[in-house]
């Protein structure tokens, strides 16, 4: 199954940032926010067991329904959010459920200094 994750906008300041997460799927979501080292592109993760990809380094994740931060997923219809410090780079927002980065749930946030 294709599915997608969109970022808009998809560049901000860096400082202080808020994620909202809109479920706008028929499964459950989240999304980690990792950051993306020079010369790797979104989409390029290996997936490991379960078909997820490492979390580490993860900056944070909005992953709890109608809540901030770290739940067991965002049901669809509703909507989860987190809030960062990002310094200035590029991070990749991913869906890590099982199968949910292969199939296209990814995407690219960069932030300005």
């Amino acid at each position: 199954m294709r599915m997608r994750l969109s970022v808009t906008p998809s560049q901000v300041p860096s400082g202080t940032v808020s994620l909202r997460v809109v479920n706008e799927g028929v499964t459950t979501h989240e999304v980690v926010v990792l950051p993306l080292p020079s010369g790797q592109t979104v989409g390029k993760r290996d997936e490991g067991p379960g078909q997820r990809i490492d979390e580490a380094g993860s900056l944070g994740e909005a992953s709890h329904d109608c809540g901030a931060g770290e739940g067991k997923g965002i049901s669809p219809g509703s909507t989860g959010w987190t809030t960062l410090k990002l310094s200035p780079g590029r991070y990749e927002l991913v869906c890590n459920f099982p199968g949910h980065y292969a199939g296209g749930m990814y995407a690219e946030l960069d932030v300005t200094g």
